[in-house]
């Protein structure tokens, strides 16, 4: 009988006047037979009966016995882990006091008793008995999270995904029945896995390979990943990962040619090799598309990586960003899967790690979760892991964004390939992080060369005596039946058939190109090909295209309260646009109009850093806040139907990760304005390695371009050595091959030409941008409308005065410029002393200096003249080149060589400069 408890009939309580006849019914039936009533009634009655009898009562006990069980089931969801059977170099223990059944108070007479098991199965629809013995709950707990597969969950907040997580998991208690076939395929893998190391070690001996060896699983589990993810909604899966391995993954799952890797060992490399010849073969990017069984296909990349080991994780994060952008995935983030391979020694002592891990839920930075892989060497180089971090787990450091984890032995891969899919599962489900702790060991030493028996020899002599994984699961599937010893050798003869034919084609000098070898300049890329060039690109804007960007940018909506401060600058700012003002526009100014501009002929633009929305020196103001709401307001985004959008982003207080992210960004978006802004230029050796082994170098060794524009504020103000300089030397060292753009720019006209330059020629180069900090407002740095509707930049500015009789020419960029025309003014010596600006110090246009020489015929000296001191700036870049250029003497002007960037005093930093200015000008 159905009873009507709803509030109105009978109350709020499910016990009334009303239906005390059903309730006594009910009562009987759950003292005879509880598990034939709903969980609430069970629940109900038994807190009844516990309120209604004493302490000592039956029923009391019971109760306890209960909820000792429910913190049982608890404590093997939070800490089976600890004895599961994940090392497969150790049985591990059997037991932990934590988990003995004494510990909860119950014992031997319990194990037979029936017991509710609550959520157990979390949101499985009852896939789990709702009440079984102590003794079948063990098996389910023990089997769920003690066996080859150990779980961290329990730090995740949401109960829903707890919950989905245990869904997953208890009602299969970890470990699915495959089926033949899907085993079959796990050994195949193992197969070649294996035998693709064995061949090489013995076809090239003590070259390094950085063999897979110990953990051949990884195979199985990113083929795991590759096949269910099309089922999923992905398309794309973009990939990450250090050395160890790598060749057997790009011949493996990315089906990189054997003959292709054997020539690479040949040293018979191909120029046009999407690879270049410019980086060793175990640090190369590749690209292919995978076809599931089920005939759906996914594009799968590999991003090129140096040994930095992590440092291309943030890079792997901006690459999937602008990839789903560009499929139009910008809410679910589902079609496009970053998968980062880590080792264990990295993930726990890279800072990197937890850096991008920080990036994964801001709002600028979301790639709708990363599948994080870790391959557990259980060792880094020779560092054991009681020496390379102070928590139990390598990766522990995700437990600080809730991302479950997976630990999992690499022995058995079966559980391998179950984590994995469990993995990618969760992410197409959560759109979070999550971790697969592949934990295995590594055959051989850090690298061929290496000999570990050195540093761990008992560590050695366990692995020495350990058989590989493909013995220990063939010998699983012979004995259950699933594999005959007829199709074990078949398996092995027909792979080591095809690796020997692909060395004999290498061997014979037969030609390995590949049509399927994706080309650089494809895709996104064409036509950008080009090589640098420094002929002039016109980059003027009509007046009615800036009038039209400037309305959205200096009108304020209706109904929104802007602060008075910035509402007050922009009525004058928008007359002097449609008045076409000359000496009107201050360098934010110019830099919005040229982004609001790019925007309105459909370039998109992204601009991230620390307080980039406002600007460090609150110039910028790209996005508005209301004063009563804080809503925000963007103007650039309100230019006009069809224009593309901006994106400006407050980043955290990360270099590397978010520079690391801008750059991966830019690698698969070279028709978007891409700009990475540091709060102070010197802030960006905090992403050194970024710079160095991305941005700098990136051309050469992997023929991949980028066109990240860096904006480093620099400039020597007397804030003392951290809010100076910006290492403008540093960049300059690392110049070569027209790799870079480093520019230090007088004038917001020339820095409105140069952002348009950057997206409109048919090539991309970083740009580093010494950005300034006190010609923000510099009265005198200024520019006129007109400047920015006609014509382009210019590498080097003529002197305006153009006094052809000077016999003094001093050369200088950035702020310095407008103190050394104030001096000359002030000293009298405007007809005798030329100040001439290099803009862009490199690439260092010759055409221009040389046209620009030709007008000085009666120069006695040349002077270049910087802030920085003698051993930083551009002094050591410049003189060779100038020396070339001109036949007079060259004299330095500047501060002496110092250790620190700068002082910390503001009077001798007034002294110096006062000094520097007066030797520039001969005074």
């Amino acid at each position: 009988m159905a009873i009507d408890l709803t509030p109105g009939r009978v109350g709020r309580a499910p016990a009334s006047a009303w239906n005390l006849g059903y309730l006594e019914t009910l009562y009987s039936q759950w003292r005879e037979s509880p598990e034939a009533l709903s969980e609430s009634w069970r629940a109900f009655f038994e807190g009844f009966e516990l309120s209604m009898c004493p302490r000592t009562c039956v029923a009391a006990e019971n109760a306890r016995d209960q909820s000792r069980v429910a913190s049982l089931i608890y404590a093997y969801r939070a800490q089976g882990h600890r004895i599961a059977k994940v090392d497969p170099l150790d049985g591990g223990i059997e037991s932990h006091p934590q988990l003995e059944l004494a510990h909860f108070g119950l014992g031997e007479q319990h194990l037979d008793r029936v017991y509710d098991t609550g959520h157990l199965g979390g949101d499985s629809g009852g896939a789990l008995p709702s009440r079984a013995t102590l003794r079948d709950l063990l098996g389910i707990l023990r089997d769920s999270y003690c066996r080859s597969l150990g779980v961290e969950y329990i730090h995740v907040q949401d109960t829903a995904v707890r919950r989905w997580l245990q869904a997953q998991m208890e009602p299969v208690r970890n470990r699915p029945a495959f089926e033949r076939a899907k085993k079959l395929e796990t050994l195949r893998l193992l197969v070649d896995a294996e035998l693709f190391e064995t061949f090489v070690g013995t076809r090239y001996p003590g070259q390094k390979r950085f063999s897979l060896e110990g953990a051949e699983s990884l195979i199985p589990a990113i083929h795991a990943i590759v096949e269910l993810a099309p089922e999923l909604e992905a398309e794309e899966l973009v990939i990450g990962m250090a050395h160890r391995g790598r060749l057997n993954v790009l011949a493996n799952i990315l089906d990189k040619s054997y003959a292709m890797i054997f020539s690479e060992f040949e040293e018979n490399l191909i120029p046009t090799m999407i690879g270049g010849d410019g980086d060793v073969k175990y640090h190369k990017g590749f690209n292919s598309d995978h076809l599931n069984k089920h005939g759906h296909s996914l594009h799968v990349t590999l991003t090129a990586n140096p040994s930095h080991l992590e440092a291309v994780t943030p890079v792997v994060e901006g690459r999937t960003r602008a990839k789903q952008r560009r499929r139009g995935d910008t809410e679910r983030r589902r079609t496009v899967v970053p998968l980062i391979i880590h080792g264990d020694a990295a993930f726990a002592g890279q800072g990197l790690v937890a850096e991008t891990l920080n990036l994964s839920q801001l709002h600028g930075y979301r790639t709708g979760g990363t599948i994080h892989l870790v391959v557990n060497n259980q060792i880094g180089f020779t560092t054991l892991p009681t020496e390379a971090r102070s928590t139990p787990y390598c990766t522990d450091v995700a437990k600080m964004i809730e991302a479950p984890i997976f630990h999992v032995n690499g022995d058995d891969p079966e559980a391998v390939v179950f984590a994995a899919e469990l993995a990618l599962r969760y992410r197409q489900e959560f759109g979070r992080d999550v971790v697969v702790d592949l934990v295995c060991y590594r055959r051989h030493g850090h690298n061929e060369g290496d000999e570990p028996a050195f540093t761990q020899p008992v560590l050695y002599r366990k692995i020495k005596d350990h058989p590989p994984v493909r013995r220990r699961y063939t010998e699983q599937l012979l004995a259950s039946g699933d594999l005959s010893a007829e199709e074990e050798a078949s398996l092995a003869a027909e792979f080591r058939a095809q690796l020997q034919r692909a060395f004999e084609s290498v061997k014979a000098g037969d030609s390995v190109e590949d049509a399927r070898v994706p080309q650089p300049f494809e895709g996104v890329w064409q036509d950008l090909d080009e090589p640098y060039s420094d002929q002039p690109v016109e980059t003027g804007v009509s007046h009615e295209d800036l009038e039209l960007v400037a309305r959205a940018l200096f009108t304020v909506p209706e109904g929104f309260s802007l602060n008075p401060k910035v509402a007050r600058q922009l009525p004058e700012k928008l007359a002097a646009v449609r008045e076409r003002r000359a000496a009107s526009l201050d360098w934010a100014t110019a830099e919005l109009l040229a982004l609001g501009s790019l925007l309105l002929h459909g370039i998109p633009v992204r601009l991230s850093g620390q307080d980039s929305a406002r600007g460090t020196f609150s110039q910028r103001h790209a996005v508005w806040q209301d004063m009563v709401s804080q809503l925000p307001y963007v103007p650039l985004n309100q230019i006009g139907h069809g224009q593309a959008r901006f994106c400006v982003y407050n980043s955290m207080l990360s270099e590397a990760a978010v520079l690391g992210f801008e750059y991966g960004y830019s690698l698969d978006e070279p028709q978007m304005l891409l700009l990475w802004e540091a709060q102070f230029g010197d802030f960006a050796n905090g992403a050194q390695v970024i710079i160095d082994q991305f941005i700098v170098s990136s051309y050469a060794k992997w023929r991949r371009a980028s066109g990240l524009v860096m904006l480093l504020p620099h400039g020597y103000e007397g804030q003392g050595p951290e809010h100076s300089n910006a290492y403008l030397e540093r960049y300059l060292q690392a110049c070569a091959e027209q790799n870079l753009q480093v520019c230090n720019l007088t004038e917001p006209a020339q820095y409105f030409h140069l952002l348009r330059r950057q997206v409109g020629r048919p090539f991309r180069r970083p740009l580093v941008l010494m950005a300034p900090k006190s010609l923000l407002r510099h009265p005198r740095c200024v520019s006129g409308v007109d400047a920015l509707c006609e014509g382009h930049f210019k590498e080097i500015l003529d002197d305006p005065r153009g006094p052809e009789a000077a016999r003094r020419l001093v050369l200088t960029s950035g702020k310095l410029y407008y103190e050394l025309v104030e001096a000359r003014a002030r000293l009298g010596l405007d007809d005798a002393v030329a100040i001439v600006r290099i803009e862009q110090l490199y690439p260092f246009c010759d055409w221009r200096m040389l046209q620009i020489m030709m007008r000085y015929s009666r120069l006695a000296e040349v002077v270049w003249a910087q802030e920085e001191p003698q051993n930083r700036g551009a002094w050591s870049y410049l003189a060779p080149i100038l020396r070339g250029v001109f036949d007079v003497p060259l004299r330095y002007a500047g501060r002496p060589a110092s250790a620190s960037p700068a002082t910390g005093s503001l009077r001798l930093h007034k002294e110096s400069q006062a000094a520097l200015v007066a030797e520039a000008l001969g005074s």
